[in-house]
Formats: structure tokens, C-alpha cells, sequence
């Protein structure tokens, strides 16, 4: 009787491949542990106060902070209001990066927050839903002694979140708000060397705009950006991984096809798994060192949506398929009311993410953390995404209970066997719950990687608690998912060797009376495994 790999391969073998395996994923932790730096880095910047002296405001005149073409700057609004200057003729003027850096297409993208030091003062004060809009642009060049080019230009209204620390009276004249920070500009490639950004915060009281937003004292900006040492590991381990994981796939569909019957759903659903993996390691990354492919975020994030998706669907399906109850399940429409709220929730998910990064192609400015529905929307977003997948992972976790609840119900039957075959059995038995095991842990990991990644994308622009994500769990984690998809074509494989071939004793021969009593419902004598056969499965065509 032919099953697969992990039913037929020794223990010793086993063994020996699963160490191998989990020396592996050891590697993998180590290299972010070890040898990658964190996955970002942070540039904080105080922007300089340049005088625009044309009254005319010339777009393009562009406001450098330092160096031989630097601006003339005032030290503080006090020295403004002496020398008599408006607000509307000062420009704040941040080049990133610093004096002396560079930066880099190994950077990969570059997120700008903005924070504004505002002093209370009881006759100019925050007032209630102050909207502060900002006159922004934005400039490259790849020597200093170039011309700034324009990237793009925009005015945006972003909303004052603040609150006086102290109660307002006299006594806290002078006192900073504490004040949420801004989300400003979003880049999906860090192409160019030097980058330029102009904000004006312009005034006119006869349509309120910035009226009411407080004493600005300053104009600070985060900028944030992926390490380059991080990207040059995280390429690496891509590019050898995706040829491990398309020749495992390529051999394990042709072992599929060399079989007399037709492929089963489990083993479809494994090649499809083996493909969206492919899909995600697959290095087009590199490209974007040479090219100035400003999509690459929003396409990486497509990428990893569909191996998500493949994965919670997979983990239903190879639960579902040894449940055991006696139904018919080799369908995928058997799976709809699980699979679709799957599918349905990757689709918000792409919507969600093309609302921003999508518009973002266009207009680095723009953000979803601009608006209160927006803001809403975002944090509403990352609060059911944590809630549903810790309900998927106690729903995963229930199925795999009903999968080992239903196994014991058929070991019940196993004493009626002889020893040999009896022990063969258990044996099966137990590698099938050790890896549903694997499985379950590898869900848990996936559903905290989830989790920390929506918050840690989001405490730059909604002030929550930062939760530090480390390189080697970045490197850790991928590397479970490719070492989990390459055990699962491995030994799920069919295996060319039949269960008795090498044995000489009668005893060992497979009784069909001893069958009848595990099974009743066995209409292939070359299933894909022989728990799964014990599980009752009836194959549909």
C-alpha cells in the first residue's frame, strides 16, 4: 500500500531530516540575530527657519538649511516679529540626510513624521478641531553641487491632536502641548542621494486657515527608513531560497503526476501553497537598486497577502481533510463557509492598502491618518485584524482538538489488528500528530508576526506604544515558512515505496477484515497518505 514520505520514510531518516530542518531555522534567526542590523533606522531632524525674501514666493526656489547656497534663517519667531517678517514669508527648510550622509537605494523606502512644538499662550491657544494646512514640496539630487529637482508638491490639512499637560491659566504660559505626531511623506524608493523638503505653513485669517493652531515654536521630522545591512540579508536569504522552494515544487508535482489516479484536494492545495511562496520569495526586489520603482511596497504587500491568505486556507483544508466525521470533503466548495471569510477579508485588506499606498504613487503626502474617519478607519483596521486572527488561530486550534479527538475514537480499533500492523498504525499516528503539532506552533508564530507588523507600521502615526520588532524575528520567520512549505512537499510526497515490500513475514501482509474495521469508506488503494485514508475520506472526482 503506497502513502507518503512521512508514513514510509524510517524513523531514523526522519530524523535526521528534521534536524537538518531545524538546524536550519536556527540559521535563519541567526542571521537576523547576528549578523543583520535592526530593520530600520531613524533620522530626527529640527527644521531650519529660512526668510523667503521674494514676495512673490517663487515655486521654484527651493530653501537650503545649510551649505553654500543656504537661506537666510531666523532663530525663533520672537526674532521674526522684530524684524517684522510674516509667517507667510518663512519657510521651514529639512534636508535629509545629514551633513555629510548619503542616502541609498538599499534603504528601500522612506516614511517622514512631523511633530510641532506649540507653546500655550492664553490669547493665541489650540482651539478645538484646529486643522494646521501645509504648503509642502519636496526635491532630490545625487551630488551636492547639482540642482534640486522637484519630486512633488502638495498642500495638505492635517488635524492638531493636542492637550496642555497642565490646567490653562497664567501659570502655564510658555508650556508645550503634548501633541500627536503627523504622518507627512511616504516613499516606495529611496532612489536619489539627497532629498530636499520646503514646508510653509501659510496664514489668512479671512478663510481661517491656520488660525487657531497655537504658538508654533518649532518644526520637527522623523524620518525613517529600512537599513541597508537588513536589505542586503533579506535579499540574500530570497534569492537562495526561492530556487529550494521551486525545485522541492517542481519534483513534488511531478511525483504528484506520475500517480494512477488523479490528484486529491490536499495535495492541490500544497502545490498552490509551494506556488504562492514561490511567488513572494522570488527577488524582484533587486531591480529596485537600479530602477526607481516606487510600487515596490504596495507590491510587496499584494505578495505576502496572497501567501497569507494560501496559508490560512491551507491550514483549514489539511485540518478539515482528516477530520474523520465520514463527509465528503474532497472539494473545495466543502470549505466555503471557512476559505470565504479568508478571501473575503484579503480583499479588505487590498483595498485598504490601495487607499494609501495606492494614492500614495501619486502623492507621497497623502495619508489615511489625515482625517478623523480616516484615523478611524486605520485603527478600527489594525484592532479587527488582531482580533481576527487570534479568532482564526482559537478556531485552528479547535479543529486540530477535533482531528486528535476523532484519531483516538479509530485507534479503538487497533487492538483487533495484529502487533505488527498495530504498531504501524501508532506509528503513523504519531508522526501525524507531532507535525499537526509543528503546524499549530507555526500558526501561532505567523498570528503574533501579523499582529506585531500591523501595530509596529502604525505606532509612528497613531502615538501608541512602540513595539520593538527585531531583525532575527523578521529572518526567523520567513524562514519557518519556507522550511514548513518545503516538510510539507517533502514529506507529503507520494512515496514509491508500498508499505510491506521489503518484509518477509505473513503477518505483516494487510488483512482485509482488519481493514474493513478501520476504514469503510477507502475507494482508492493509493490515497495520499494512510492517515488520511483512516480518516474515511472518499474521494470525488
Amino acid at each position: 500500500m503506497a502513502g507518503a514520505i512521512i508514513e514510509n520514510m524510517s524513523t531514523g531518516k526522519l530524523c535526521i531530516v528534521g534536524g537538518i530542518l531545524f538546524v536550519f531555522q536556527i540559521v535563519a534567526f541567526l542571521l537576523g540575530g547576528l549578523i543583520a542590523p535592526n530593520p530600520t533606522s531613524v533620522i530626527h531632524s529640527t527644521a531650519t527657519k529660512c526668510i523667503d525674501v521674494q514676495k512673490n514666493h517663487h515655486k521654484t526656489k527651493w530653501f537650503m538649511p545649510w551649505g553654500p547656497n543656504q537661506c537666510e534663517k531666523i532663530s525663533s519667531f520672537d526674532e521674526a516679529l522684530k524684524r517684522q517678517i510674516e509667517a507667510n514669508d518663512i519657510v521651514f527648510a529639512v534636508h535629509i540626510p545629514y551633513i555629510s550622509k548619503e542616502m541609498n537605494p538599499w534603504f528601500q523606502f522612506m516614511l517622514s513624521i512631523m511633530q510641532l512644538d506649540i507653546a500655550f499662550k492664553s490669547n493665541n491657544f489650540i482651539q478645538e478641531n484646529a486643522m494646521v494646512t501645509l504648503d509642502v514640496t519636496m526635491a532630490y539630487r545625487n551630488d551636492l553641487s547639482g540642482k534640486w529637482t522637484e519630486l512633488a508638491r502638495s498642500t495638505e490639512q492635517r488635524k492638531l491632536k493636542c492637550k496642555l499637560p497642565t490646567p490653562k491659566s497664567q501659570i502655564s504660559e510658555g508650556h508645550y502641548y503634548e501633541c500627536d505626531l503627523i504622518p507627512l511623506i511616504e516613499l516606495g524608493s529611496v532612489a536619489h542621494k539627497y532629498y530636499l523638503v520646503n514646508i510653509r505653513l501659510p496664514v489668512n485669517e479671512r478663510k481661517k486657515v491656520n488660525i487657531g493652531i497655537g504658538e508654533i515654536k518649532d518644526l520637527k521630522l522623523t524620518t525613517i527608513f529600512q537599513n541597508g545591512g537588513f536589505t542586503k540579508v533579506w535579499f540574500a536569504m530570497k534569492t537562495f531560497l526561492t530556487p529550494s522552494i521551486l525545485i522541492i515544487m517542481i519534483w513534488y508535482w511531478r511525483r504528484i503526476t506520475m500517480m494512477t489516479r488523479s490528484p486529491v484536494l490536499l495535495e492541490k492545495v500544497i502545490f498552490a501553497l509551494g506556488i504562492s511562496m514561490t511567488f513572494i520569495n522570488i527577488p524582484v526586489e533587486w531591480f529596485s537598486i537600479g530602477f526607481n520603482w516606487t510600487w515596490m511596497l504596495l507590491f510587496g504587500d499584494i505578495r505576502q497577502g496572497i501567501f497569507y491568505a494560501m496559508l490560512l486556507s491551507f491550514w483549514i483544508i489539511f485540518c478539515g481533510e482528516h477530520m474523520m466525521d465520514q463527509t465528503e470533503r474532497n472539494r473545495l466548495s466543502r470549505y466555503w463557509k471557512q476559505v470565504g471569510p479568508i478571501a473575503f477579508g484579503s480583499c479588505c485588506l487590498f483595498i485598504f492598502d490601495m487607499c494609501e499606498r495606492g494614492v500614495q504613487l501619486k502623492n507621497p503626502f497623502y495619508s489615511i491618518w489625515a482625517t478623523d474617519v480616516g484615523t478611524e478607519l486605520a485603527m478600527a483596521f489594525i484592532i479587527v485584524a488582531g482580533i481576527c486572527a487570534c479568532l482564526y488561530f482559537g478556531f485552528l486550534c479547535f479543529m486540530v482538538f477535533q482531528v486528535f479527538r476523532n484519531i483516538s475514537g479509530k485507534r479503538s480499533k487497533l487492538p483487533a489488528m495484529s502487533k505488527t500492523r498495530r504498531l504501524h498504525y501508532e506509528g503513523l499516528i504519531f508522526r501525524f500528530k507531532f507535525f499537526m503539532l509543528v503546524t499549530l506552533a507555526c500558526a501561532a508564530l505567523s498570528v503574533i508576526f501579523f499582529i506585531t507588523s500591523q501595530v509596529n507600521e502604525g505606532h509612528w502615526t497613531w502615538d501608541g506604544t512602540t513595539v520593538q520588532v527585531n531583525s532575527a524575528f523578521f529572518t526567523g520567520i520567513y524562514g519557518m515558512w519556507n522550511l514548513y512549505v518545503f516538510a510539507l512537499m517533502f514529506l507529503y510526497a507520494p512515496s514509491h515505496k508500498n508499505y510491506g515490500d521489503d518484509q518477509s513475514n505473513g503477518d505483516l501482509r494487510v488483512n482485509s477484515a482488519e481493514e474493513l474495521q478501520l476504514t469503510t469508506t477507502i475507494t482508492h488503494a493509493d490515497g495520499p497518505t494512510e492517515v488520511f485514508r483512516l480518516a474515511g475520506k472518499e474521494a470525488q472526482e
